[in-house]
């Protein structure tokens, strides 16, 4: 129950790369049985509704990988609550079913208050494809509320393919889910199972393999590439020492070698931008084969990050400039 990582960005978490591929898999089966049906409305969802710890799993987390869920922490004695509260009620029915709202009262929910790390109420999270990030505290005027939906909105579509189950306007906004429609499997569900199996067993040479048994019959599959590209990297620093590979690296700047080694490490544990730039920086230095090492080594962990991310468009530009 307790929430993965507090951002959408930072470490390399397979568990995301797995969430995401599954909720752009569940998005895309829903848009296609809805033009399967002609375009029949999906029945009403609940836009508004209360959680606890015993249903955040079902409520929140499973929710997330079908719509962005918006997590309003508040207590009955908290007054600012009291007018960001019908806000956020008000903009989900406006919104009409590209996020839903869930409503956690701190003072019945002290662990999941604890669990998200909340200072002071009101506080607003979001959670994308089981991936928890924080929003805003305090009650925040409606332009700078609305402006943070519209960005959660288009990084729920852009980066995992989630675009919610959209109703009408002015639907109940307190009405039970019904019960979420059959969609048929994908092409590839049993392979990419099989990869993450593989990955939940600790088996990374099985999962790489599983992942190319997929771009082998979908060359252009955007799960097995990511999935890829991360199995393959934690199969590179099983087994390293960390303290050997940095001491390497701090004595030999120009070794493109300790530098590439370092740079999965700095990966691997979050620190995406020193990665990037460690790598931009040895092809600077390098030239001849370790220069082309280094720039592939570079292109292979953008595919680990992933295209819609800004730190790679950004670390793009300056690997241009270091080459041209």
């Amino acid at each position: 129950m307790q929430p993965r990582n507090m951002s959408m960005s930072g470490v390399v978490d397979l568990a995301a790369v797995k969430a995401a591929g599954e909720a752009k898999q569940k998005a895309e089966q829903a848009r296609a049985e809805a033009a399967r049906r002609g375009g029949v409305p999906a029945p009403a969802q609940r836009l508004v509704y209360d959680v606890d710890e015993a249903g955040f799993e079902a409520d929140v987390l499973q929710r997330s990988a079908e719509v962005p869920v918006v997590i309003d922490f508040w207590a009955d004695w908290c007054e600012p609550c009291k007018q960001l509260g019908p806000l956020l009620e008000r903009l989900a029915g406006e919104y009409a079913g590209r996020f839903v709202l869930a409503k956690v009262d701190v003072e019945a929910n002290q662990l999941l208050f604890q669990q998200f790390g909340v200072q002071s109420i009101p506080a607003v999270f979001a959670v994308v494809a089981g991936q928890a990030l924080p929003l805003f505290q305090g009650a925040a005027p409606e332009a700078q509320v609305r402006q943070v939906l519209d960005q959660l909105v288009m990084l729920a579509e852009q980066r995992f393919g989630i675009v919610g189950a959209p109703v009408e306007p002015g639907a109940e906004t307190g009405a039970e889910a019904a019960a979420p429609q059959a969609v048929p499997a994908g092409p590839h569900d049993a392979a990419l199972g099989l990869a993450h199996d593989a990955l939940d067993a600790g088996d990374l040479g099985g999962a790489v393999q599983a992942y190319k048994n997929v771009l082998a019959d979908d060359p252009g599959n955007a799960e097995a590439k990511l999935g890829l590209a991360q199995a393959e990297l934690l199969q590179r620093v099983q087994g390293m020492d960390p303290q050997q590979v940095r001491k390497a690296a701090a004595d030999n700047p120009s070794d493109a070698e300790a530098q590439i080694a370092a740079a999965d490490l700095d990966l691997v544990g979050g620190h995406v931008q020193d990665a990037f730039s460690r790598l931009i920086d040895t092809v600077r230095r390098t030239a001849g084969d370790d220069r082309d090492a280094a720039r592939v080594r570079l292109l292979e962990l953008f595919e680990v990050i992933g295209p819609d991310d800004p730190r790679v468009g950004a670390a793009r530009t300056a690997l241009s400039r270091a080459l041209f």
